[in-house]
């Protein structure tokens, strides 16, 4: 099953966190992002997809190192709407966080002065997203949405923007 197609089932799921009023702020986020740093909505979304990466990865090592439930926990603790620059510091050390810059940069063409006062939004969006799958009656319960992300095929696409384009198709009337 797809990550977007679990982000579909977690809205469905009334056991889950998700809501289409959060999926929708998601959305209303990316597009304030872009707005305040005059960037287009695609780069936004690319740059989105490439810290999600990069918080997959980070999530992973989480997961294999300190359990599942540290994964989730984080997922709990640090996902929203709004800028959160201990998201990026419970998710990334300095050097991680130096080389999701660099990659933003080099793939995207943005500045990365800009991608560092970017980044405290960025991941918050990402772990908002993955925090859709949350058991709603047990938060630190399974979490299909976070379980699909940290399992996909490691190919190097995260479906964070595939999402998001879908998101906003599912819920335009």
């Amino acid at each position: 099953m797809t990550f977007f197609s679990q982000i579909l089932g977690a809205l469905q799921n009334s056991d889950q966190a998700a809501s289409s009023g959060q999926v929708a702020s998601i959305l209303s986020t990316v597009d304030q992002v872009s707005d305040s740093y005059g960037t287009d909505r695609n780069t936004t979304q690319s740059a989105l997809s490439i810290v999600g990466n990069y918080v997959r990865s980070a999530l992973q090592q989480k997961r294999d190192t300190e359990g599942s439930e540290q994964a989730q926990s984080i997922v709990n603790q640090y996902s929203g709407s709004y800028p959160n620059p201990q998201a990026v510091n419970s998710v990334f050390s300095p050097d991680q966080t130096n080389g999701v810059i660099d990659a933003v940069a080099q793939k995207t063409g943005l500045n990365p002065q800009m991608i560092q006062q970017m980044l405290p939004i960025l991941v918050p969006i990402v772990l908002n997203m993955l925090q859709t799958g949350t058991n709603a009656q047990s938060p630190q319960g399974g979490n299909p949405v976070l379980n699909a992300f940290l399992d996909a095929d490691h190919d190097g696409d995260v479906d964070i923007s595939d999402a998001m384009h879908l998101a906003a198709r599912h819920l335009s009337p």
